[in-house]
């Protein structure tokens, strides 16, 4: 064979070649069109905030329309505090933004959506940004006719333990309320004397008389406060057992060491968790406390700021992970944070109360059933109007809350009724509670 002769063999080999790559790229292109039913790219046409207050609180969900006709989602961006800056939020700036981009590439939405305002983290444009977030996974479920958890690995467990509240002004109205919760099958219980902090047992209000402040100003001193709880752990685990599981919301209402001396004298109740001892600008007394106690601590209820949960997961001085999925930017977010929380050995807790939406609640126990560190849910009832208004929201038997395994977070709206129900004329901020002389109290 001449050189001539052996250059056109190799040609004719390399060109045969590139044909079978050729042919393979085709044949995987045709598997991928079979696997995703020949759906053509699938871009957001539309993002709309929906409030509605069906059981008297602000709800925030936001909705995400697509070139496939029908094909929609939702996702809880409820910020009960602060409603209408979300809405202003979503509708002025994210929809603007979204419109016209893949809603297949939630990861890449979630990281240009979040630096778009160029300053980032704060309530308002996280809890926008997850409302957008948790939309996106909603219709990846429903194009992959799958449950949410399952498309982050399937479940874990057959449902989600949750914890229920147990209050009331006396040891007895609580001892009532904490049998009637285990009567209904709740294995873990969140014991409060009152309302946070325990303002009735405070008697001394002297910025009230000396005309300091608004008349909807609460008083709350902290030595009453302590006593009282100390007394209401002790008789709870002496007349309703050692089997139930005690928590306790301490939510930041006294000053550090007060609570790391509390939380050393309620050791010998084995808490299954303490809460909030300290507010996100003492996170540097964790160490402290770590060094005094043994008892579960959970934190981060009101973290919307990575810097503020990295160091005390990756120290262990948390064993409970609190945060308010979609304060801290949605879904995305929340299951890094767990991924975390594996390798240092801290929990779930995710924040899951009243004013969280269904569709909240639903991303809640998707991540709760999938993750392997989950610890505990916070349980939730809702009223006849709020499921009619939500259809599919999760539910809550035996002290367990399970999903509607329908696609996505298997959870809808009626915007027609949801109009029928909107929102308190009062804005939501919280009314301030003062120490005795007037000073403010953070929650």
């Amino acid at each position: 064979m001449d050189r001539r002769e052996m250059l056109g063999t190799i040609g004719l080999g390399a060109a045969g070649l590139l044909g079978l790559a050729g042919r393979q790229e085709d044949a995987s292109a045709a598997q991928y069109a079979q696997a995703t039913k020949g759906l053509p790219a699938l871009k957001i046409t539309d993002v709309k905030a929906i409030v509605t207050a069906p059981q008297g609180i602000r709800l925030c969900v936001v909705k995400v329309e697509t070139s496939e006709p029908g094909l929609y989602g939702l996702g809880c961006a409820t910020f009960n505090q602060r409603t209408l800056p979300v809405v202003s939020a979503v509708n002025e700036y994210l929809k603007p933004f979204a419109q016209g981009r893949d809603a297949d590439n939630i990861e890449d939405m979630w990281q240009n959506a979040y630096t778009s305002s160029y300053w980032r983290n704060g309530p308002v444009l996280n809890n926008a940004l997850s409302g957008l977030d948790q939309a996106l996974w909603d219709i990846k479920g429903k194009r992959a006719n799958m449950p949410v958890y399952q498309l982050l690995g399937g479940k874990c467990r057959f449902a989600v333990d949750c914890y229920t509240h147990c209050g009331g002004g006396t040891l007895a109205q609580i001892e009532q309320s904490v049998r009637q919760a285990m009567d209904r099958g709740f294995r873990h219980i969140r014991i409060q004397r009152g309302g946070y902090g325990s303002p009735h047992l405070s008697k001394q209000a002297d910025f009230k008389e000396a005309g300091f402040g608004a008349s909807v100003d609460s008083n709350m001193a902290v030595r009453p406060y302590v006593k009282g709880t100390i007394e209401m752990f002790e008789h709870i685990r002496s007349t309703c057992g050692d089997d139930v599981e005690l928590l306790h919301d301490i939510h930041e209402r006294i000053p550090p060491i007060e609570a790391i001396n509390l939380v050393k004298r309620l050791e010998a109740c084995r808490p299954y968790f303490i809460e909030d001892p300290f507010s996100p600008e003492d996170i540097g007394y964790f160490k402290l406390l770590r060094q005094q106690t043994c008892v579960p601590i959970a934190m981060g209820e009101l973290f919307n700021n990575p810097h503020e949960w990295v160091g005390l997961m990756s120290e262990r001085l948390i064993d409970f992970i609190r945060v308010h999925i979609s304060q801290i930017g949605g879904l995305s977010v929340a299951r890094k944070i767990a991924a975390l929380g594996e390798w240092f050995n801290v929990r779930s807790a995710w924040h899951g109360p009243g004013d969280v939406s269904p569709v909240g609640h639903a991303a809640n126990a998707h991540l709760d059933l999938a993750i392997w560190n989950f610890g505990i849910q916070e349980a939730v009832h809702f009223n006849e109007q709020t499921r009619e208004v939500f259809p599919g929201a999760p539910t809550v038997e035996n002290g367990y809350m399970h999903i509607n395994e329908a696609p996505g977070w298997g959870v809808d709206i009626n915007e027609t009724l949801a109009a029928q129900f909107p929102l308190p004329e009062h804005p939501g901020y919280w009314n301030p509670v003062r120490r005795p002389d007037g000073t403010a109290v953070r929650p």
